[in-house]
């Protein structure tokens, strides 16, 4: 199979906007937020093209120290952003979050690179850094959904133990609708990716069986720590 990936000029990527502008199109007219979208739209395409430099020179190093504190940036970041639905808690739970995705996602991504694909050195950045990224995204995510329909249940008098039930199986909801409708609805996009690049179709569905099980077992994870650390709040009441 042919193993080059087909460059997009500037003026075909252009393209794509085309339904992006007739949605904001529509978002302005009926006043549902088109500015967001447009802010939204720019961070997007900004904070894509700086990723896109500095990745270059972060692949290009051999230096453990840099990928550690890419890994640290991102778990930092990831926990403050997952606490967004419950924003008036932030300050109060953001160690339980940062505590619950890092535990979990550092472990998972040992597992993954370490085990699963055996990298030598364990640093390899072109490999750690898009892991540590989806790990530590979707466990953001889910976390996120916990934390809101967590402080909701017992916002409406629901004892720890309702909460924590009804919060988990809406945290889950997104990534098991994903696990019943990946390659019969869906193809995710590292396995897209990986096709477009010539990359063996059944190599490719390797690689994404591991990266659905490891989305799932780190965000489910992290959401069940975090929803275990608030008993600690119940008891303290």
């Amino acid at each position: 199979m042919d193993n080059s990936l087909q460059l997009i000029p500037l003026a075909n990527l252009a393209l794509a906007f085309c339904p992006v502008a007739l949605v904001l199109v529509v978002l302005y007219r009926w006043s549902v937020g088109g500015g967001t979208a447009v802010y939204a739209l720019a961070r997007m395409l900004g904070q894509l093209l700086m990723v896109g430099y500095v990745l270059g020179y972060i692949f290009n190093s051999s230096r453990p120290s840099i990928v550690c504190a890419v890994l640290c940036v991102m778990l930092i970041v990831a926990s403050w952003i997952s606490l967004r639905p419950i924003q008036q808690k932030r300050a109060r739970t953001y160690f339980e979050a940062l505590a619950s995705i890092s535990a979990v996602g550092l472990a998972i991504l040992a597992v993954v690179t370490q085990g699963v694909l055996d990298l030598d050195p364990w640093y390899e950045a072109r490999f750690v850094v898009p892991l540590a990224g989806m790990i530590f995204s979707v466990s953001m995510n889910t976390l996120s959904l916990a934390a809101e329909r967590y402080e909701s249940e017992t916002g409406r008098g629901a004892t720890y133990a309702e909460a924590r039930q009804v919060a988990l199986r809406a945290a889950l909801i997104p990534l098991i609708n994903s696990l019943f409708a990946v390659g019969l609805v869906s193809l995710p996009g590292m396995m897209t990716g990986q096709i477009l690049s010539g990359v063996d179709p059944l190599m490719a569905a390797r690689y994404q069986i591991m990266v659905m099980a490891m989305i799932f077992g780190s965000s489910g994870l992290s959401a069940i720590c975090f929803l275990m650390l608030q008993s600690r709040r119940v008891v303290g009441t």
